[in-house]
């Protein structure tokens, strides 16, 4: 069995997939970093110094004046985290992008 394993496991697919895997988690953290460090900012002092990793809707009781306030009180206050989500769509938006484009090359 182990044997059978390690065949299927060389296989040119196998290893063309593990290798799209680590490459497109490090691709996929470079964009992250793209998004939060490099787009977001100056996007954010255009529409009024904004800071969209900070922007949330609080939907407790409890007043809080920043997400991590939020999240740092015990218990932590539910919050719908609005701009997190902002983020990530760019972040899957960037994503899709490259991978259409590279799958059409």
């Amino acid at each position: 069995m182990l044997k059978e394993f390690k065949e299927f496991a060389m296989r040119g697919n196998v290893m063309d997939l593990a290798v799209g895997v680590i490459i497109g988690a490090a691709f996929g953290k470079i964009v992250t970093s793209l998004v939060e460090d490099v787009l977001m900012p100056p996007i954010g002092q255009l529409v009024g110094k904004v800071d969209f990793a900070g922007l949330f809707i609080n939907l407790g009781g409890r007043h809080f004046d920043s997400l991590t306030a939020a999240k740092a009180a015990t218990p932590p206050g539910p919050t719908l985290n609005y701009g997190i989500f902002i983020n990530n769509v760019i972040n899957f938006l960037i994503v899709a992008f490259v991978v259409s484009w590279w799958s059409n090359k």
